[in-house]
């Protein structure tokens, strides 16, 4: 009887332990945190583990899975959160930003900045430690910035601005497990009664530039019929120049040549003026 409480014991414990055995697997863009339990006592670290990949079959084994890839938190300045600008205008506006988790520092994000709890998600650790580090810094940086700008320069100075707290963001997360890739501020909103008035007045630079235009086309016109009268003037002055009696007597006698050789008529001539050519000029009444 001994024996056989002794061989049941035995496969009991074989039981308990292969029960006990896991084999804990971290997908491609993850990092492990894996932790080893007890069955009295705390769990400890056991491991870090870069996917795609798999612990192997372990006592107790655990592995919080917390992603590397990036991830984008966007903060929201909004009714009561607007931000007065540098001229008191209330603006209202987003933050957008880019970050992730640095691959080699998941373990110090898991001890150091956020809480440890069996089957928490990656999504949850890395919300859990961004509000913890990075949120209220980011809202911060992101007031400063604007208050320091007049209301209607923010919208010109978005990129500007992005940068800034970026820049910011970057410093203060140098040696942490925080990567800061980017940040973006977006959806810029005034007050009715500003957007109605800045509306107004791009309608009006509209109207006035579309009148000025309008006004240079009309001196362009107004050039060109300048230049053609002009033009025409110089071409008269030439020709007056150019229609001597000499000339036009010249050109008539042409043109008898040319009748005189035609088939089609039959030509009287009547010469009259000197030589028998025609006479250009004005004859006075009665001669």
């Amino acid at each position: 009887m001994a024996g056989i409480g002794r061989a049941l014991a035995v496969t009991a414990l074989a039981v308990l332990g292969f029960a006990g055995c896991s084999n804990v697997q971290t997908p491609a863009g993850y990092v492990g945190y894996v932790t080893q339990g007890a069955i009295l006592g705390r769990a400890r670290f056991y491991a870090l583990q870069s996917g795609p990949t798999s612990s192997g079959l372990g006592w107790l084994l655990h592995v919080t899975n917390v992603s590397v890839t990036p991830y984008t938190y966007t903060e929201d300045f909004t009714g009561d959160s607007a931000v007065l600008s540098r001229d008191n205008l209330r603006v209202s506006f987003r933050v957008h930003l880019l970050w992730k988790v640095e691959a080699e520092r998941v373990k110090d994000l898991v001890e150091h900045y956020t809480t440890l709890e069996q089957g928490r998600q990656s999504e949850e650790v890395v919300r859990v430690a961004y509000n913890n580090f990075l949120r209220e810094p980011l809202r911060t940086f992101a007031r400063d910035e604007v208050q320091k700008l007049n209301g209607l320069e923010i919208k010109d100075r978005i990129s500007e601005l992005g940068d800034l707290i970026a820049k910011r963001m970057g410093t203060l997360t140098k040696e942490t497990p925080f990567a800061v890739i980017s940040a973006v501020v977006g959806n810029i909103q005034y007050p009715k009664e500003v957007a109605d008035a800045v509306a107004e007045k791009m309608a009006a630079t509209q109207v006035l530039e579309r009148k000025q235009t309008e006004i240079e086309i009309e001196q362009r016109e107004a050039q060109k019929r300048v230049v053609q009268a002009e033009g025409i003037g110089k071409a008269m002055a030439i020709i007056n120049e150019r229609l001597t009696s000499q000339y036009l007597q010249h050109e008539a006698i042409e043109a008898q040549k040319a009748m005189v050789g035609s088939p089609n008529h039959s030509t009287v001539y009547l010469p009259v003026g000197p030589m028998g050519v025609p006479l250009v000029g004005t004859l006075e009444h009665g001669k």
